[in-house]
């Protein structure tokens, strides 16, 4: 199975990924951002759109890698990776769901004035402001038009990256070992 933890810059998707990982028994983490860098490495340059999203081949490479990564490993692949754009996401989740890959998308949820804040004081990425601000409308637009209904929203403002991180691996779990079929619950781990 595949766990996709969606937000925008300053959710904490990368800690709280390496942290779901170390909670789900038999789990890797697939950095999906370097199917988009290798695409960035193609010599003469792909045109370039401004974001490696915008590019065809990557949606179905990342489906394709996660598939046969899953393949040859089993277990399950935690995928920390922003997707906002939601034909994107459809192909994205359409892709898996043909090869019956089950998806359980989170989305990382937390106030714009608490990422603003998370950003600047980023002492491993460095503040990088420009580039990661600049997401923070779009995720607003996604967050309120069509990715808070399409994922398990965790609100993590007032939360740790290890709070975080239990709470997505146990609703994981009891989904696991609980019944199967029907919508996700909604509202995982919300203050």
């Amino acid at each position: 199975m595949i766990v996709w933890l969606n937000g925008t810059h300053g959710a904490g998707k990368t800690t709280t990924g390496a942290l779901v990982r170390q909670l789900i028994p038999d789990s890797r983490v697939f950095d999906a951002e370097k199917v988009g860098e290798t695409l960035m490495d193609i010599t003469p340059g792909l045109p370039w759109t401004g974001n490696f999203q915008d590019w065809p081949p990557w949606r179905p490479l990342v489906v394709e890698t996660a598939r046969h990564v899953l393949d040859y490993t089993g277990g399950t692949l935690v995928i920390p990776m922003t997707v906002l754009v939601e034909q994107y996401w459809r192909e994205i989740s359409s892709g898996l769901a043909q090869h019956a890959i089950p998806v359980r998308h989170f989305v990382l949820h937390a106030d714009q004035d608490t990422l603003r804040g998370r950003i600047a004081g980023d002492t491993v990425l460095g503040p990088d402001s420009p580039f990661r601000l600049q997401y923070l409308e779009p995720y607003a637009e996604a967050a309120a038009t069509w990715l808070h209904a399409e994922a398990e929203v965790v609100d993590t403002t007032h939360l740790t990256p290890g709070q975080t991180a239990h709470r997505i691996a146990e609703a994981v779990q009891n989904r696991a070992n609980g019944p199967s079929g029907g919508p996700p619950d909604q509202g995982v781990g919300s203050t």
